[in-house]
Order: structure tokens, then C-alpha cells, then sequence
């Protein structure tokens, strides 16, 4: 935070470096993290020592009491260094620059806020005092420096009153200097009704004089800052007091100046308080109690009137600036010849907004009403606006002022010259001539850069040559060569120095020292619909702050850091703001309560309390008598359009080397609250397990996109974008920030709500009806599953989801069926020497009969479970090939082999399931061989087909023509044989048609059952004998001619004449 001069050599201050004095100064006093050594225990009776000696050496005589300071002197060396040589450059600040004359009020008031800022650092005698001492036991000699700094930290522990008695020897050429204001600063210092009656700032109130340029013959005084003549005023006159006991109108601006303000800003958030210290140093003083008087009189009107006038200015500024800015914005060529205006305008609202601030975080009175304006964001608006003009329409201004330098400016100085000027000044002047004569507009087209600041110093030193009371041209006998000369300084300032006067005029870069104030003013901002659109002004006046900073203390972070959390803060606020006035009451259900209310008034039956108020209906907002009516919703419509005017009034800022887009945070913040709207929409509720219904949230999420289109009308961004963004987000696991998506809780809910119930026998798959359906039972579920599957649901779930999701849910329910099938390889294993008998004697009936009997379990449980899932994977799968027909229709012209599995992800029907291979082929186990995990897969087979039969005995498996399927499930086998098989004997390179004919001639022994005499056993025989056609019209790979030759047709002939029979006969 500190910076010291390279080099031992010490020359004269320039003001550049002084603003790096400021800076330091505060360093100090507000380092949080102070050095060691002045808080550490072990030396606080030497740094006590050294303060209560201070600034005398005694190194001698106090060995025992410096003894620690001895092991610590080279730390304190080095650690200290920075922070006493500061104090020296204040020093050498002080002795070198008394004689310069160069900004002489500026001067005085710079070398008087640097020594009130140094008294104000209470630790400056310690670490001087410590560093002496390390200084003297290392180098045996105090550095040279300190005698001189010592004293002087001794003799200004008052500045103010060291500073009156210094100032004594330059009171004349202060007070001269301060009573030159009495035309000025009076002029500056108007009430808003004054300005209104005069229309300052007005470019339309004489539309005939609108392109005459602004003049004046104090141009320089138009937009000089107005607290910046204040502390002039303050200071100046309280450094040579004696002036006002005798000239009045020193009394008059000094009174004027103590009625405007409580305080004055020495830097940053340092303030002064004017009237207490006034009247410090004032009672003591003999004869001054008519100025003490003066002081209370001032202070009582200040407290009482100055916020109301100040108030008054603000509300005057916002009208003219407002006007000034559309003015402009319509016709930008009048910024060449009105620029003073504009300047002066920045100026004005820049002096009101810093008085603001600084008084309302130092507030005196009770009533804080007149420090609070909640309308400032729309003052500083104004003033970007003007900023933005000025910046976009530079070369505008340079082409006005090259021409006016070159065929005017020059015209009348070359003639004032000739009758004027003595032969030496005349040759400067005739140098200022021939510059500006060179000039032409074509300079401006080809981009060549202006450099007048040659010119402006030669004037300035023109004028120190010509004050002199010897001078052959006294400046003060010659006034229109002075105003020309002014006029001209301002015009070369329009051509060379426009970001410089931006500054100059409208810099606010104060607010970032004045955080907590900054972030309530926004804050009151959005709370204010009116003042909404004007919210983007906070973020915009980070951009300030980088000129907070200087160039010869490049460490400070603090304004950078500070700048760039608050813009970052700011945007994701208004961000968020604008989306918390979108709001959805169309959707479906919401339409279940004004259903219900007009049911019970068509029955007459009040089943509401008393009084109940009637449910607003949709579309009701747009139904109104006159446009005078305001609902809530047009508020809400009004605010959002204001917001996102805010969001939308630069496309990016620069602060610092980072840019920042406010569209961007709106897009975040919409990616955010949609991702989160979508999965709230699910209402899925983990503990009653329950969801919507996918129609109801694809029509919800339609609904809300809708919506949200609407917001392109406000701001430039790419909602589409958005949508894509978050939607194919939502086709995930988890979406960006780990959060669950709608795929993954869908494809939970399918399988451990929907899938689970079928399995427990609940719920039955009804191919007719292409949906799963409740069975009759005893305890109702609490959903209905044919809403939720039947193929319109099927298809919003696809549409929801996408070929990403529907994969991820395909790849969920091909893990239950490894897992299923890994069950059923167990089985086999503990089965594997009765099927392996069973396999050599299907055309032994009664051999086979007595080996099934010494099977330990049975398959089809498992089998029919694994149909199921396949079965509304199948469901899915068609769902998805209607909503993606033209992915579709890519896929079904590509014949390269290698997209069998994109087909099936895009729905597309394959004969052998690529996901199932996948899935099962992850099962490969590395402690049994290849052989007898074909041999396995065969065993599973026969195991399922010599099952069959026991199906018969089951009173569910009567098949119903009406569902075309078993209520219990058992015509999913079909799928399941066919679609295991297929991936089985494809991962282990076997026949798949081999195999299933292997399978057929097992499931001969259904024919067994036509032998039994047991009703019990045989009550659903043909039912399951449908079960073999089935399996054949669901394989590509087998013919009804193979089951012809292994089950005879006639029997599924006569079976489905007896199913339909019994059909008809039940429903009868």
C-alpha cells in the first residue's frame, strides 16, 4: 500500500504525486493487519517508552528498557521502512513547495488535508520512534531525516492551528486568491428555483439561439466542482482568519460556504466537520466572538436548510438532465456547440450526489428525510446517458472544434495579438495562431491523435510571467485576452481531452468508499418500480472506480476488489429481481377449484365457509371497464418491462480487465429458475411417491416457455438458447449443478413405484390398450397407471426427455433385467444336471415329467417380470419414433451396421436389442469359462420352456381377448424369450435360431396337459397354449411352420375358440 521515491534525492512535489501522498496516508491509518511488533507484548513498554519520549533519543542511559529492541532491530528495519519514509515525503512536501504558485489554492488545501490526514494516524509516533531506534543500533547514528520529522510530528499534532500561525507571512496572496471567488462561487451556489427561473442547462428554451455556441467569459469556472471551491473557502479563510474581521466579503463567501455543508471530504470517506473545528480554534482566540456567533448561525441554517436546498437541486437536475440527455440522444450534433452545457450539467449532478453521500453517512439532525433520495439512481442515470454521448460521439465534438480552433479561435487571438501583445509575448501567441491554423477536419477522419497540452502549459506560463507587477503585459489591463485565451484552453480540451474532462466533471468514483451507503441506494432502487429502469446506473458507476487509484501505489486492491464484487452483486440482483415478477397461474389444475365452485353453485350446495371469497378466474386481469384500472398483474408487467429495459441498456462494461454482460446474468438466472421451475413442476413427493402425470408437466413446461419468450420483448437475449441449455440438461442424470433432473426422477418413479406394482401383482399390461392398468384389489393404489402410461403419456414423456433421456431410462430398466437374468443363471446353476437330463429327452414325456418334479424352483416369475419391463420399454420406445419422426426417418435410410444402437436410442425397432447386449454383456464372469456360459444360456431356455405348463393351474392366467394378454402378465414371456434369447446367444455367438427352435421343442411339453385329468391343474390350458403363438408372432427368427412341426395348429385353433367362447359367456 505504500510507495517510497527511489533514490535518496528529494525534489519538488508535482500534484501527481500528492494524489499518491493521499492515498498512503489512509493506508496507514486503516492497515488492518498492523506490524507485529506494536501489539506484541514483549515490546509495549519499549514503544510506550519511546512515544512518552518522543521525539528525544536516549539509547544510552535505557539499555535494560531497549535490551528486546536490540534482537529486533533489522526486522524493524525492514518492516518499518515504508511507513517512515512515508511520513518523510509528507515532510519533504511541506518545506519544498511554499514558492510554487502553479494552482496555488489547490496547493494550500492539499498541504492542508495531508497534515490533518497525518495527525489522524495514531500510531505515527511508534513507528518512527521504532524505526530511529532499530536505525541508530544498526547503523550508530540516527538517519538524517528524523530530527527534522520528529519536530514537525511534534508541532502538528493541531495542524490547523500550526497552519494559522505558518500562514501568517502569505495571508494577503490567500485572501486575494480566496476573495477572486466572490463572482463564482455565489454564481454556483443557487437554489433550484433560482436555476428554474434562469432554465440553466435548458437547450430548448430559446429554440433560435439552440445552435449558437455556449460562451462565457469564465469558462474554466462553469464546471469547476463546487465542493472543491468549498474547501477552498473553508480552509483558505480559516488559514488566514485576520481577513474576516476586516473585509466583507471574504465574511460573506465564508459564511456562504459554512451555510452549505456540515462537512467536507479531506479524501475518500475522511471527512471534515467545518463548524466544530471552527469553532475549536476560534474560541481561544481574543475578539472572535462575533465569529463564533457566526459559526452557530451558519451551522443552525446548514442543519436546517442546506439538505432541503440540496434536495431542491436534485429534483431541478433530474428534469434537466432528463431533458438534456433526449435532446441529445435526437440531435448529438448539438454537443459540438453546446459541450459547455453538457460538462456543466455533469459537474452540477456530480457536486449534489457527493454532497448527498457524504452527509448522509455523517449525519447531525433528528430528521434524516431530507439525506434519504430514492430517486438518486435516476440522477446518475442521467448522467451515463450524457457520459455515453459524450464518449459515442467524440469525433462529433472534434470535427465542432477543430474547425471553430482553426477558422475562429485563431481569426481573433491573431488580432488581438497584433494590438496587444509587446514583441516577446507576441511570439507565443503567434505560436498559438500557427497551431491552431494547422488544424482541419481532415486530421479528425484519418484518426490522428490531438496533443495540445504544450499549448495550455505555454499559457499557463504566460500568465505567471504576465502577473508579475513588472511585466510589460499586465494580464489584468488586457481582460478579453485572458477570456479569449480561456475560451480557447476549453476548446483544445474538446478535442484532445474529452476522457479527461469526463473525469474532471463527473467521476464518482467515492461511492466505493462508501460501500454500505452504495448498496442501499440499490437496494432502494428496486423497491421503487419507477426508478427500476434506472438500477443499471449502479453497475455502471463501478466503471468509476478505476479511476480511485494511482499510478505510483499499483498494490492497492481494495477499490478493485471492492468495485468488481459489488458490480457482480448488482447485476445478480437485478437478475434476480426481474424473474421474481414472472409468475404462472394458467396451468390445468388450477382450473379443478373454479370447477368445483361452479358444480356446487349449479347443485346448490355449499360445501365452503361462510363468505368464502370466489376464486378470480383466468384471463379475469384483462377484463376491465377503463385502462385507469391498474391490477396487480400490470404492475407486476409494468416493473419486469422497466427491469429488463435496465438489463438491456449495454450490451457489456469494462471494469478493469474483466467485462461484464447483464444480459448473461438474466440468461443465467432464467437457466436457474427454469431448471428449477421444471423439477418443481414434477411435484414429485419421494414419500407418498407421487408425480405428475407427463402431459400435465409437458403442458406446464410449454406453458412457462411461453412465458418466458415473452421476456425477448424486453431484452436482447436468446431464449432459445435457454431452453436448449436447460432441456437437454434435464435429459441427464444430473444436470450442471448435481442437482436431480426430470429424467431422473421419472425413470425412478417408473421403476420403483409403477414396475414394482406390476410386479406384486397390481397392475397388468394390456397390449389392446397399449397402457399398464390397475387391476381390482382390495386396497386401491393411489395413482392410476393408466395415466401414467398409456402411449399419450408415453409420448409427452418422450418429449420431455428426449432420446438422451429415454436412453438414460432404457439403460435403468436394462439393469433391472441383468439383474433379473443374473438371478435366473443362478437358478440354473443350482439346476444344471436335472436340465442337462431334461435337454436329451424332450420326446420322453414321462422322463420329463419326473425330472421337472425335481427342479428346486421356477423361472417364470422372474421371466415375466423381465417381459414387463420390456414391454414398456416397447412402449417408450414407439413413443419416442412419434415424437422424433425425422430422426427417424435418418436413421431408417442409414444401413451402416454400426448404428444399431443409435437406431434403438432414437426408437427404432432392431432384432436384437443392442441395449440388452450391453447390459448382459457386463455379466461375463471371469471364473466361468465361455463354454459354459453358452451352456448356461442354453439351460435358461429349456429351463423357462419345460416351466410353461404350470401355468395352466394359475386362475389369472385366463386370457382375456378384450386386453389381448393375461391379467397376469404372462403374454409378456413372449417378449422376454424372444428378446433374452436374442441377446443371449448374440453375446455368446450361438444360433439364435437354433436355440428358440430348441426352446419350441421344450415347450412341447404343454401337450402333456391335455392328458391331465386334474381340473385344478388344466383350468387355464388354452389360455397358456396361446402363449406359444404369441412367442412365435413376436420373433423374427421363428415361423409358425416350426411350431407346426413341434405343437400342432389345431390346438391353438381350438384354444383361441375357447378363450373367445368363455369370453363371450363371462361378459354375458
Amino acid at each position: 500500500m505504500i510507495f517510497v521515491r527511489p533514490g535518496p534525492e528529494k525534489g519538488p512535489f508535482s500534484f501527481f504525486e500528492c494524489g499518491n501522498l493521499f492515498i498512503r496516508m489512509p493506508s496507514i491509518k486503516q492497515r488492518i493487519s498492523k506490524p507485529s511488533y506494536l501489539v506484541d507484548k514483549n515490546l509495549e513498554s519499549v514503544v510506550k517508552f519511546i512515544v512518552r519520549k518522543f521525539p528525544a533519543i536516549e539509547t544510552r542511559n535505557n539499555n535494560q528498557q531497549l535490551t528486546q529492541l536490540q534482537k529486533e532491530k533489522s526486522e524493524i528495519l525492514k518492516n518499518l521502512s515504508l511507513y517512515y519514509f512515508t511520513f518523510v515525503d509528507v515532510m519533504e512536501f511541506k518545506t519544498v513547495n511554499f514558492d510554487l504558485t502553479k494552482n496555488y489554492l489547490d496547493l494550500v488545501v492539499t498541504y492542508t488535508t495531508l497534515m490533518m490526514l497525518l495527525s489522524r494516524i495514531e500510531e505515527r509516533k511508534a513507528i518512527i520512534g521504532l524505526y530511529n531506534y532499530a536505525h541508530e543500533m544498526t547503523h550508530g547514528a540516527s538517519d538524517r531525516e528524523y530530527p527534522r520529522l520528529g519536530q514537525m510530528i511534534v508541532d502538528y499534532e493541531n495542524p490547523l492551528k500550526k497552519m494559522m500561525e505558518e500562514f501568517v507571512p502569505h495571508g494577503k496572496s490567500l485572501s486575494d486568491a480566496l476573495i477572486s471567488l466572490q463572482m463564482v462561487y455565489p454564481r454556483r451556489n443557487l437554489s433550484a428555483d433560482q436555476w428554474r427561473n434562469a432554465q440553466l442547462l435548458s437547450l430548448i428554451s430559446a429554440p433560435s439561439t439552440m445552435l449558437n455556441p455556449a460562451q462565457s467569459d469564465t469558462m474554466p469556472c462553469e464546471y469547476l466542482s463546487l465542493d472543491c471551491m468549498e474547501k477552498w473557502i473553508v480552509f483558505g479563510f480559516v488559514l488566514c482568519h485576520a481577513v474576516l474581521n476586516t473585509d466583507p466579503a471574504a465574511l460573506s463567501l465564508w459564511k456562504l460556504a459554512l451555510q452549505s455543508s456540515t462537512c467536507l471530504c479531506l479524501f475518500r470517506d475522511e471527512v471534515f466537520h467545518i463548524h466544530k473545528a471552527c469553532e475549536d480554534l476560534f474560541v481561544n482566540i481574543r475578539g472572535y466572538n462575533k465569529r463564533l456567533n457566526d459559526i452557530k448561525e451558519c451551522k443552525e441554517q446548514a442543519l436546517s436548510q442546506a439538505g432541503s436546498m440540496h434536495r431542491e437541486r436534485r429534483k431541478f437536475l433530474r428534469s434537466a438532465l432528463k431533458e438534456l440527455a433526449t435532446v441529445l440522444s435526437d440531435q448529438p450534433g448539438l454537443l459540438g456547440p453546446k459541450a459547455l452545457f453538457v460538462f456543466m450539467a455533469l459537474s452540477f449532478a456530480r457536486d449534489e450526489i457527493i454532497w448527498l453521500l457524504r452527509h448522509a453517512d455523517n449525519i447531525q439532525k433528528k430528521s434524516t428525510d431530507d439525506f434519504i433520495d430514492k430517486h438518486v439512481a435516476e440522477l446518475i442515470f442521467y448522467m451515463e446517458e450524457l457520459r455515453a454521448h459524450i464518449r459515442k460521439y467524440g469525433p462529433v465534438m472534434q470535427r465542432y472544434y477543430v474547425q471553430y480552433l482553426s477558422g475562429f479561435d485563431a481569426v481573433i487571438l491573431n488580432e488581438l495579438n497584433l494590438s496587444v501583445c509587446p514583441e516577446d509575448e507576441s511570439i507565443i501567441m503567434s505560436s498559438f495562431v500557427n497551431t491552431m491554423t494547422s488544424l482541419s477536419v481532415k486530421q479528425v477522419e484519418d484518426g490522428d491523435v490531438f496533443d495540445f497540452r504544450g499549448m495550455r502549459l505555454d499559457w499557463f506560463r504566460l500568465q505567471a510571467y504576465t502577473s508579475v507587477s513588472k511585466a510589460s503585459l499586465g494580464i489584468a489591463d488586457h481582460r478579453e485576452l485572458g477570456k479569449m485565451m480561456n475560451t480557447i484552453i476549453f476548446h483544445t480540451k474538446m478535442v484532445d481531452s474529452l476522457v479527461e474532462m469526463l473525469v474532471e466533471t463527473s467521476d464518482i468514483s467515492i461511492f466505493c468508499f462508501y460501500s454500505r451507503a452504495f448498496e442501499k441506494m440499490f437496494q432502494q432502487c428496486l423497491e421503487l418500480p419507477s426508478q427500476s429502469r434506472h438500477s443499471i446506473s449502479f453497475p455502471l458507476l463501478c466503471t468509476h472506480f478505476m479511476s480511485c487509484t494511482h499510478e505510483l501505489c499499483p498494490e492497492e486492491v481494495r477499490p478493485r476488489n471492492q468495485c468488481l464484487s459489488l458490480c457482480n452483486m448488482f447485476l445478480d440482483e437485478m437478475a434476480k429481481q426481474a424473474l421474481d415478477f414472472i409468475s404462472l397461474q394458467l396451468l390445468p389444475k388450477h382450473c379443478a377449484k373454479t370447477i368445483s365452485q361452479a358444480v356446487n353453485k349449479k347443485s346448490k350446495k355449499l360445501t365452503g365457509k361462510k363468505g368464502e371469497p370466489e376464486r378470480e378466474k383466468p384471463g379475469v386481469e384483462s377484463m376491465r371497464k377503463n385502462r385507469l384500472l391498474v391490477t396487480n398483474l400490470d404492475k407486476l408487467h409494468t416493473a419486469l418491462s422497466e427491469l429488463c429495459f435496465s438489463i438491456n441498456y449495454v450490451p457489456n462494461m469494462v471494469v478493469w480487465e474483466h467485462t461484464f454482460t447483464p444480459r448473461e446474468y438474466l440468461t443465467s438466472h432464467l437457466e436457474i429458475r427454469f431448471t428449477k421451475s421444471i423439477v418443481g413442476m414434477t411435484m414429485y413427493n419421494q414419500a407418498t411417491q407421487e408425480i405428475a402425470k407427463p402431459s400435465e408437466l409437458l403442458t406446464s413446461v410449454r406453458s412457462y416457455m411461453t412465458v418466458l419468450q415473452s421476456i425477448e420483448n424486453y431484452v436482447q437475449i436468446d431464449i432459445t438458447r435457454v431452453f436448449n441449455n436447460v432441456l437437454l440438461q434435464q435429459t441427464q442424470h444430473l444436470d450442471s449443478h448435481g442437482e436431480p433432473t426430470i429424467t431422473s426422477l421419472y425413470t425412478n418413479w417408473y421403476l420403483e413405484t409403477l414396475l414394482r406394482q406390476v410386479s406384486n401383482g397390481h397392475i397388468a399390461y394390456f397390449p389392446a390398450m397399449k397402457a399398464f392398468v390397475n387391476l381390482p384389489m382390495e386396497n386401491e393404489l393411489t395413482f392410476n397407471a393408466e395415466e401414467y402410461s398409456d402411449i399419450s403419456e408415453m409420448r409427452s414423456l418422450s418429449e420431455l426427455l428426449g432420446p438422451y433421456g429415454m436412453k438414460f431410462l432404457s439403460e435403468s430398466l436394462m439393469w433391472h433385467i441383468s439383474s433379473q437374468v443374473a438371478e435366473l443363471k443362478k437358478l440354473v446353476v443350482d439346476n444344471v444336471e436335472v436340465l442337462n437330463q431334461m435337454r436329451t429327452s424332450f420326446d420322453k414325456p414321462e422322463q420329463m415329467a419326473a425330472l421337472f418334479k425335481k427342479l428346486s424352483c421356477t423361472v417364470l416369475k422372474r421371466m415375466t417380470i423381465i417381459g414387463v419391463i420390456l414391454s414398456f420399454r416397447s412402449l417408450a420406445q414407439e413413443a419416442l419414433r412419434d415424437v422424433s419422426p425425422v430422426t427417424t426417418l435418418i436413421l431408417a435410410n442409414t444401413v451402416a451396421m454400426n448404428v444399431y444402437e443409435l437406431s434403438s436410442a432414437a426408437g427404432l425397432p432392431c432384432e436384437i436389442d443392442p441395449a440388452l447386449v450391453v447390459a448382459l454383456s457386463s455379466q461375463k464372469s471371469e471364473n466361468i469359462s465361455p463354454e459354459e456360459e453358452y451352456k448356461i444360456a442354453c439351460l435358461l431356455m429349456v429351463f423357462v420352456a419345460v416351466s410353461m405348463p404350470t401355468l395352466a393351474s394359475n386362475v389369472m392366467s385366463q386370457y382375456s381377448p378384450a386386453i389381448e394378454g393375461h391379467c397376469n402378465n404372462i403374454h409378456c414371456l413372449a417378449k422376454a424369450v424372444n428378446q433374452i434369447a436374442a441377446a443371449l446367444f448374440t453375446i455368446h455367438k450361438g444360433s439364435i435360431e437354433d436355440r428358440l427352435k430348441e426352446f419350441l421343442l421344450a415347450s412341447s411339453s404343454l401337450l402333456k396337459i391335455g392328458q391331465e385329468t386334474d381340473k385344478m391343474t388344466t383350468r387355464n390350458r388354452e389360455s397358456v397354449y396361446l402363449l406359444l403363438d404369441m412367442i412365435v408372432q413376436e420373433s423374427p427368427f421363428l415361423t409358425m411352420d416350426l411350431l407346426e412341426s413341434c405343437f400342432p395348429y389345431v390346438l391353438l385353433r381350438n384354444a383361441y375358440h375357447a378363450v373367445y367362447k368363455q369370453s363371450i359367456s363371462s361378459s354375458a
